[in-house]
């Protein structure tokens, strides 16, 4: 297999399969029906692993990645489901920190193309399944397995884990999960099964209440992750992490009582060691010091709002890089912005990616100083040449704007 035949794999995936990433809704496919056809096509190889749920609006992907090192700093081999992917496909699905062979990937969209008629799977429900089989195949003592979109309707829900946590709710997707907070979390409630402990990372009591209710409803244990007094910390740096650290802790006392073993020097160790344990980037990652440049794929209003406020707490004047995607409530964001800033609107390089021009109108109310370009590297060049060694850049507002950032500027060694 070449890396032309391996990348012309993957253009056949995105296009057989719509995708969040360029079709939203047509992407979004609620139900199980799919994947329980897809997963007994195969063999159901998600019931020949033990599997850990992780479900949430913000933290998922970094309270996931923290879990994965702490296991892999036991000694276990550890399977990660992750998505979205920044720079390459293969990082959605990693053993150990590396990224899926891309001959697996190659060989098994050969196989996807032999489906019957009948099953006809999005984009999202072909990479679960294909993480499932890669895991199986790896012989990996635990996949930890990150929720889409949702929970009660995503793809993942078809795993019968050993344990499970919610990192929080917060308003995201509301075309698709529901226009208000409860609603939202009884979607991601959806992930609570009979008798499997649930952790719950949320400090507001109408989201805690409904995740507890479900659980009661589900004989299954409650574990409330916002009780948890800790003070140790992780090399990912966002202050929102200090949350997400407590959520792995449940996940790790829940795990302990099954008698896998993890010790507190596991923990720390793991917590400590991110980065070079699982390659997971993104979450205010430094890309640089010189000038100081940090990226965060923050972009829904709660997880914005966390990145923004620590911005604020930088006393440095700030070149900020933004980009939305067409769904994105612009006013939200507007009222957010963080100060003693000039920005960079620019429009991600995908189909769904909106142009500044759309929305210059509240860019001129927000009485701002800013310029608009039509690539997110313009605008990275741009603010890279106007920035002293004094001041500082940030890169962010979406997945996609983080993902062509890196793509285009970080080395990365295969």
């Amino acid at each position: 297999m070449t890396n032309g035949q391996y990348q012309e794999a993957v253009d056949w995936l995105f296009v057989q399969a719509p995708n969040y990433q360029i079709d939203g809704l047509k992407a979004y496919k609620p139900g199980l029906d799919n994947i329980t056809k897809l997963c007994d096509f195969f063999g159901n190889p998600q019931e020949k692993i033990k599997c850990i749920h992780i479900g949430g609006t913000n933290g998922k992907g970094s309270s996931s990645n923290m879990l994965a090192s702490v296991l892999q700093d036991a000694g276990y081999k550890v399977g990660l489901y992750n998505s979205p992917h920044l720079i390459d496909f293969t990082e959605r699905i990693k053993v150990n920190g590396k990224n899926c062979d891309k001959e697996f990937v190659f060989e098994f969209i050969q196989k996807l193309k032999t489906l019957p008629e009948d099953i006809l799977p999005s984009f999202f429900e072909f990479t679960t399944i294909m993480a499932f089989e890669y895991f199986y195949q790896q012989g990996v003592d635990f996949a930890i397995i990150e929720v889409g979109l949702g929970g009660r309707l995503d793809s993942t829900n078809i795993i019968q884990p050993l344990v499970a946590a919610i990192t929080n709710v917060q308003l995201d997707h509301q075309n698709i999960l529901g226009d208000t907070i409860e609603e939202i979390a009884a979607e991601k409630a959806g992930i609570i099964k009979p008798h499997i402990p649930i952790i719950s990372g949320d400090e507001t009591d109408t989201v805690k209440n409904i995740i507890r209710q479900k659980a009661e409803l589900e004989n299954a244990p409650f574990i409330d992750a916002t009780t948890i007094q800790t003070n140790l910390v992780s090399d990912l740096k966002g202050n929102y992490q200090r949350k997400n650290i407590r959520v792995v802790l449940g996940l790790v006392e829940e795990l302990k009582k099954l008698n896998i073993s993890i010790s507190d020097e596991n923990i720390e160790n793991g917590l400590l060691h991110v980065h070079q344990n699982t390659g997971f980037i993104g979450r205010w990652f430094e890309f640089s010091q010189d000038p100081l440049t940090i990226c965060d794929t923050g972009h829904n209003q709660a997880g914005l709002e966390y990145v923004f406020s620590q911005l604020n707490s930088i006393d440095r004047h700030k070149h900020v890089i933004l980009g939305f995607v067409n769904d994105k409530n612009i006013d939200e964001v507007m009222a957010l912005l963080p100060e003693n800033s000039e920005f960079y609107f620019a429009k991600p390089s995908i189909n769904r990616g909106r142009h500044p021009e759309d929305y210059e109108n509240l860019l001129q109310e927000a009485k701002i100083f800013y310029k608009i370009f039509d690539s997110v590297q313009e605008a990275y060049l741009s603010a890279k040449e106007r920035c002293t060694k004094e001041e500082m850049i940030f890169i962010g507002g979406s997945n996609f704007v983080v993902g062509e950032f890196l793509e285009k500027n970080l080395e990365i060694s295969e």
